[in-house]
């Protein structure tokens, strides 16, 4: 079966949970939308503010949470009293509140910040007490045919019998060979509790199966023994059961004699969740990251941890897709000497948001800081290069090969033998 840990190596992928879309490490190249789609690494989640408000009120609290918060005091180098006076009595509806906020963020120039609609606002609320709703594939474009490319186990596909590597020749009697996957997910996505079909191909056998959408419960983590070697993947640091899953993985796999932690095509999420999985494997006191928040305010985070540490050897796989807190926690590792990077350099976003909720349900991600590494390194823009440049081409894909994962097991074997 094809491992999820392979999923973003694949142009125009789509995790297709919920009835929008939910974009987790798909190619910025490829997609801009990703990039204003991606999870950001966000410091704390606040509950939906249900008080209703008139849609200029709404404009006018968002108008001084940025102005306070931001983390540029200049505010990209404007007045920002200006969009006071630009929408002083034009804001007649929510939609008109949308459209002034979104133009008040976009002259920021940064694309991590940005307005929630309630609809929007409650999908994120969503991931992070990672559940979701849908029929749990991922599904990817290649050649023109359209690859599931992962289940989730449990899942109602998984249930209903459909795998990783069948291909998706129609849904509800659409065909959909040559579609984009944004077409094929619109298709699929739907409400709670209703079924589509899909027919599917498994090598020369085509079949059709009912699948029932339902809400499902996200594991982020993943763990299994590779003969004397751990493996752990992280998919997403955006749930808030994250940590309590790694650590539980973590102490399964305590007797093993190296690991290796796979971030690949993880685009980050809860910026705690990364703190706490690096205090893991540092002793107390090291550091782990430095934020600067506004007016060069700087906070240093420590490991502050008197429990379990795993001490064996470590490898940590990356790739372009592993950004923000999977570059927190990468970057914690490899300045204190204490892991390998193997893979390809990673996304570079060094930006830190705050989830603020506002009235009417509205929500906003708002970049609030930025973080170095703790060699004092700015990775924004820039990402983090590995030790090991090792590429993983769609073809490795296809033919179910990963010479990332492949290369990590065979450094730590040649590190356990001595002959490194």
């Amino acid at each position: 079966m094809k491992s999820f840990s392979n999923i973003c190596k694949i142009k125009h992928f789509l995790l297709l949970l919920v009835g929008v879309f939910v974009l987790f490490g798909i190619n910025h190249n490829t997609y801009k939308i990703c990039q204003t789609n991606r999870i950001n690494d966000i410091t704390e989640v606040n509950l939906i503010d249900k008080r209703r408000v008139k849609p200029e009120e709404l404009f006018l609290n968002s108008w001084n949470i940025i102005k306070n918060n931001y983390y540029n005091n200049d505010l990209n180098k404007q007045n920002w009293t200006r969009w006071k006076k630009r929408y002083a009595h034009q804001i007649k509806s929510e939609e008109d509140a949308a459209v002034a906020i979104n133009s008040m963020l976009a002259s920021l120039d940064d694309s991590y910040s940005k307005f929630m609609t309630k609809e929007e606002f409650s999908l994120q609320n969503s991931a992070i007490n990672s559940k979701l709703y849908g029929i749990g594939i991922n599904i990817a474009s290649i050649s023109g045919k359209i690859y599931i490319i992962n289940v989730l186990e449990n899942a109602p596909a998984y249930n209903s019998g459909i795998r990783a590597g069948d291909i998706l020749i129609k849904v509800d009697d659409e065909d959909v060979n040559g579609e984009s996957v944004y077409h094929v997910a619109r298709l699929i996505r739907g409400n709670l509790n209703e079924s589509i079909s899909l027919e599917v191909l498994r090598g020369t056998e085509k079949f059709t199966k009912t699948v029932k959408r339902e809400e499902i419960k996200i594991k982020t983590i993943e763990a299994k023994k590779l003969d004397d070697i751990g493996y752990i993947r992280i998919s997403s640091f955006i749930g808030a059961d994250t940590a309590k899953e790694f650590i539980i993985a973590l102490n399964r796999l305590k007797d093993s004699k190296a690991l290796i932690l796979d971030l690949r095509g993880n685009s980050g999420g809860l910026f705690q969740n990364a703190i706490a999985i690096s205090s893991l494997f540092m002793k107390n006191g090291t550091t782990i990251v430095n934020v600067i928040a506004r007016q060069g305010k700087k906070n240093v985070y420590n490991v502050e941890n008197d429990g379990f540490i795993y001490s064996s050897p470590l490898v940590v796989l990356i790739d372009e897709n592993s950004a923000s807190a999977s570059e927190i926690l990468s970057s914690a590792l490899h300045d204190n000497s204490r892991a390998t990077l193997v893979g390809t350099r990673t996304y570079g976003k060094g930006l830190v948001q705050k989830v603020f909720s506002l009235p009417n349900q509205a929500g906003m991600n708002l970049t609030i800081a930025k973080y170095i590494t703790p060699k004092g390194i700015d990775i924004n823009k820039k990402g983090i290069a590995p030790d090991y440049t090792v590429k993983f081409s769609h073809m490795d894909f296809i033919n179910n090969v990963d010479p990332q994962l492949i290369f990590a097991k065979q450094y730590l074997e040649k590190e356990l033998s001595g002959k490194l």
